[in-house]
């Protein structure tokens, strides 16, 4: 969730009521006019109910996502679902959140809202847990939807927040007997809406209160003698903007439309590049940027990686207006695609080095953008889209997005012409849809790379496809076919002089394959080769793989400590690109190592983690019987010394964990043995959420209060309590849950 940043203001009764619909309906929609506050009240709600959900309340800004087909993405990657396998992501979604309790905001959806009405329907229907608030300008029209109305403010409060934004430009401002009626008549000329008074309160960093009602007055007056049709509201912010706009300077005029084709967040080098040209030098844009920030416009962020700003959704509408207006939108679009594509090179050239986890970080953050580029180069010039989408392998591959990186790819490898372009985009989704467990797709599209490759005499391609083409038939077992053709891939990549993460990997996924023939003085050569070279570059991505097959080799020469301290430290790597594979991978050597130590107790714990994460990856071990062989034998040799209830037990716990909870207890930043686990209970998480509120002294009202339920609800899951446990009394319920604590 966001963090407040202002204060709230006349939104109490607004708050409430739509607190009240959530605990009577599983979809609430707040509609209203653009400005008039809908992202604020509902934050506010959302945050007062987080106590509420078990399982939390997410927020998921959808205003950036400009291709339907995205907004099932885009909420994945906001609950931080991940999914690296070819199943439909509406149906991993609901897999992931079937038996979770939380809510869910949906933050500006009118532009997407066929896409987002179908996916909240199929959610809803799939997740009894899941409560859904969204904000948008029209409903969503799903069944059971209840709306909402967020009207602009009372009189009194609309003053009240006027004084607040006034005082933060000129500190001592007040309401007082002798501007009451000035601030009284600039609030309703503005109609009262929020973001019409932001706008206009902080002029006062350069107008006197006289001033500023004697400019509104005169815009307001023209503008209601005038017959404009339409919803009195949408004109009032309509004028209000129009008002703010005309106030700014010519060039902050030009960089408020100019910023428009922005999605998300954006840098300042961004802005210069992408706003400046055609008069405008880049230095002028910093003035702008700076003056635009100052009037509200603009609102600048702080990052890790720097300041990062955003123009309100609202206001970035307004400027999108403007551009199309002045017949630059096209032109606009342009350099923002040129300078995601530069910037997507820059970044593919500089992740062989110390920068990959600030760069994974970074394209992160960029991500809004990068697919606005992305869609933009289909719509106009689908050959900048193949380069793009084929340059951002780093991120698709390297950082955990496997899914949307197919998305593009599989676009870019059906709409591209023959050429080197295609033939990147080729290998690299031959790549991705290998780690996504689809062999048959991509030995088609690796084959088909490698023969064009032949005759083009395309040497690069051909190298990286042979590579990939290895992979595949590492993973399926082809041992023998998967070494010679990694022997080729290596000996291509010498004789082009090429050194980067991906030659690194060929050696390093060979060594995985001897250590399936049991070579592992080969292996560990061929790895101990590969981390020099990374370390020489400061490559971490790639060489913690190196250091997950050291970690094999140690746990089978018998040095267990040295081959637990390797495998914490592939880990640790991992973690920092969000690398569901290298994690899983990770986490499964500890696992055996654990077993191999004597702590079944952990491995079954990590055994079970794993069994969660592979379900994001693929097939667990990738359905290879050279991978699974050892996971089976840590499994058997846990359940030996455990016994099978045990077993189950801490096995439970692991899949219980979440992702960051499980790296942690892996890696050791939590006691290395796992917590006590309950006995198995015949209750739902949701019937037991219930008896510990019974436990706890609540009445049936109370319950239905606190989990934001129907009070019938409430009653039926004590009614099927009592029926599994075979009790009759609240009471016998309360002393079971206690008995269970002991």
């Amino acid at each position: 969730m966001p963090a407040d940043t202002t204060t709230l203001v006349g939104r109490k009764q607004d708050v409430a009521e739509v607190r009240r619909l959530l605990a009577d309906s599983r979809l609430v929609t707040l509609t209203g006019v653009g400005g008039v506050g809908k992202t604020r009240l509902a934050l506010r709600a959302a945050g007062e109910l987080r106590r509420a959900f078990r399982d939390g309340v997410w927020f998921v800004e959808l205003g950036g996502v400009t291709d339907p087909e995205l907004v099932v993405h885009t909420v994945l990657e906001s609950l931080g679902v991940h999914d690296d396998t070819v199943r439909q992501h509406r149906t991993v979604l609901v897999e992931h959140l079937r038996d979770r309790q939380l809510l869910m905001v949906l933050d500006n959806c009118e532009h997407v809202v066929g896409a987002t009405a179908d996916l909240v329907d199929a959610l809803l229907r799939g997740v009894p847990g899941l409560r859904v608030l969204a904000t948008s300008r029209e409903r969503l029209g799903v069944d059971g939807e209840h709306l909402w109305q967020v009207v602009p403010l009372e009189q009194d409060p609309a003053l009240v927040l006027f004084a607040e934004r006034a005082a933060a430009v000129e500190p001592g401002f007040t309401l007082s007997g002798g501007n009451h009626g000035k601030v009284s008549q600039i609030c309703a000329l503005l109609g009262c809406i929020p973001l019409a008074i932001e706008l206009a309160a902080v002029r006062l960093r350069v107008l006197t209160l006289d001033h500023l009602l004697s400019r509104l007055d005169d815009t307001f007056r023209v503008l209601q003698d005038g017959k404009r049709g339409g919803d009195p509201r949408h004109q009032t912010l309509q004028a209000a903007v129009d008002w703010s706009f005309r106030l700014c300077t010519r060039s902050e005029q030009t960089l408020w439309a100019r910023a428009s084709v922005f999605a998300g967040t954006f840098d300042l080098e961004a802005a210069e590049r992408v706003c400046s040209g055609d008069g405008v030098p880049p230095a002028e844009v910093v003035r702008s940027l700076s003056g635009l920030v100052d009037k509200s416009v603009v609102v600048a962020e702080q990052h890790p990686a720097g300041t990062r700003f955003r123009l309100l959704e609202p206001l970035r509408q307004y400027g999108v207006d403007k551009l199309r207006s002045a017949g630059l939108e096209q032109v606009l679009r342009e350099r923002h695609r040129d300078h995601y594509i530069e910037w997507a090179e820059r970044r593919e050239q500089e992740w062989f080095g110390p920068a990959q986890p600030q760069i994974f970080a970074l394209t992160r953050l960029e991500n809004a953008n990068l697919r606005t580029a992305l869609d933009f180069c289909f719509a106009s010039d689908g050959e900048h889209c193949v380069h793009l989408a084929g340059t951002l392998w780093f991120y698709w591959a390297g950082c955990g997005m496997l899914g949307e990186g197919r998305h593009w790819l599989d676009r870019a490898v059906a709409t591209a012409k023959e050429g080197p372009l295609r033939a990147k985009a080729l290998w690299v989704n031959g790549y991705v849809a290998t780690l996504q467990g689809d062999l048959s797709a991509s030995v088609r599209m690796l084959d088909e790379c490698r023969a064009y490759a032949r005759t083009a005499g395309d040497e690069s391609a051909l190298a990286y496809a042979t590579h990939r083409l290895a992979c595949t038939h590492l993973v399926g077992d082809d041992l023998a076919i998967a070494d010679e053709l990694f022997e080729e891939a290596m000996a291509r990549y010498r004789s082009l002089g090429t050194v980067n993460s991906h030659t690194m990997l060929a050696g390093i996924e060979l060594a995985i394959s001897a250590t399936f023939q049991h070579d592992f003085a080969g292996a560990e050569r061929l790895c101990v080769e590969a981390k020099a070279v990374g370390e020489e570059h400061g490559e971490l991505w790639a060489q913690a793989y190196a250091i997950y097959v050291l970690a094999l080799c140690a746990w089978v020469s018998g040095d267990l400590a040295k081959a637990d301290a390797l495998g914490r430290d592939c880990l640790r790597i991992k973690r920092s690109f969000h690398d569901l594979l290298g994690i899983v991978l990770g986490m499964e050597v500890l696992a055996w190592i654990a077993a191999s130590q004597g702590n079944a107790a952990r491995a079954a714990t990590l055994l079970g983690a794993t069994s969660e994460i592979w379900q994001s990856v693929g097939y667990p071990m990738f359905g290879s019987r050279y991978f699974g062989t050892p996971h089976g034998e840590c499994e058997s040799a846990a359940v030996a010394a455990l016994g099978e209830a045990d077993f189950r037990v801490a096995f439970r716990r692991g899949m219980d964990l979440e992702l960051e909870d499980a790296i942690s207890f892996a890696i050791g930043e939590e006691p290395a043995e796992p917590e006590p686990v309950a006995p198995p209970t015949p209750l739902t998480r949701r019937e037991q959420q219930v008896a510990d509120l019974i436990a706890g002294g609540m009445s049936n009202k109370e319950i239905a209060a606190r989990l934001v339920i129907a009070r019938r609800t409430a009653e039926g899951h004590v009614e099927r309590i009592l029926q599994k446990l075979g009790f009759t009394s609240r009471a016998q319920i309360a002393t079971w849950v206690t008995e269970r604590r002991n």
